[in-house]
């Protein structure tokens, strides 16, 4: 089976350390090729475009680790780690392809594969996601810089929220778009985009930006001591929320159910 789509991720030097992470589109699955050194000085950019991967929604993100030289096999770990990143959302399996080796007995005894699948080749892994697929809704919009965003957004979430029939759900989400792109319009200068999406009876709103720095919770505003921050209403309104780095800044986003109605 011939890849096509080929594109490329990212590349990063660090002094003897090169590693380039080429990407490919298989049976409408997301083939990652990583190749080069694993170690301290490119783990986190592996992590980072396993995690864009899963982030863009393809069905899975399959990564094919022959090509990568891992001189300590706790490096392995780089795996788990953006799995734990996207385990709640958007919940996108990411599966390892690596041929019976001693990188396969590694990964083994790193404890990789009690949390991903490894398959000795693209097509058995293909196979594996045959069952088990669920309906998924999204919807995307691209806002500027400004503070008509925030009107915007609350329309957004109202229009789609309303054609998936989840309007028990509106008040929790608008709070939580509220707080979201209110930090984006007063911590960076970026550009900002919404993501709705709604699988069985939970929806996800993430709101991406082009600032690098994670989202952290505090429990007051700055403000002042009365004023309870933003990231800590969403965290009393939501089933889990997370920040999740990208290579152009990072997404930050929150988990509703039918018992976080309002």
């Amino acid at each position: 089976m011939r890849p096509s789509t080929a594109g490329r991720i990212g590349t990063l030097t660090r002094r003897s350390s090169q590693l380039t992470v080429s990407a490919d589109t298989v049976a409408g699955v997301c083939l990652l090729k990583p190749l080069g050194t694993l170690d301290s000085g490119t783990y986190l950019q592996l992590r980072d475009s396993v995690i864009k991967a899963a982030l863009d929604e393809p069905p899975a993100v399959l990564v094919d680790v022959s090509g990568l030289d891992v001189p300590a096999p706790s490096a392995w770990s780089v795996f788990t780690s953006a799995r734990w990143h996207v385990s709640i959302w958007p919940v996108i399996p990411i599966l390892l392809v690596c041929p019976p080796s001693e990188a396969a007995r590694q990964i083994a005894r790193a404890g990789v594969t009690r949390y991903l699948p490894v398959h000795t080749d693209v097509e058995s892994a293909l196979a594996s996601l045959a069952h088990g697929k669920h309906p998924r809704h999204r919807a995307r919009i691209e806002l500027p810089h400004r503070l008509t965003s925030l009107l915007d957004s609350r329309d957004f979430v109202n229009k789609w929220l309303t054609n998936w029939s989840q309007e028990q759900l509106i008040p929790t989400a608008k709070v939580v778009v509220d707080v979201l792109v209110e930090n984006v319009l007063r911590h960076t200068e970026s550009p900002l985009v919404i993501l709705l999406e709604r699988s069985d009876s939970a929806v996800t709103v993430a709101v991406q930006d082009a600032d690098s720095a994670p989202a952290v919770r505090h429990e007051t505003a700055a403000g002042g001591a009365d004023e309870t921050s933003g990231l800590a209403v969403v965290s009393a309104v939501c089933r889990a929320w997370g920040s999740s780095p990208t290579p152009s800044g990072k997404t930050v986003w929150a988990v509703i159910g039918p018992e976080n109605r309002l």
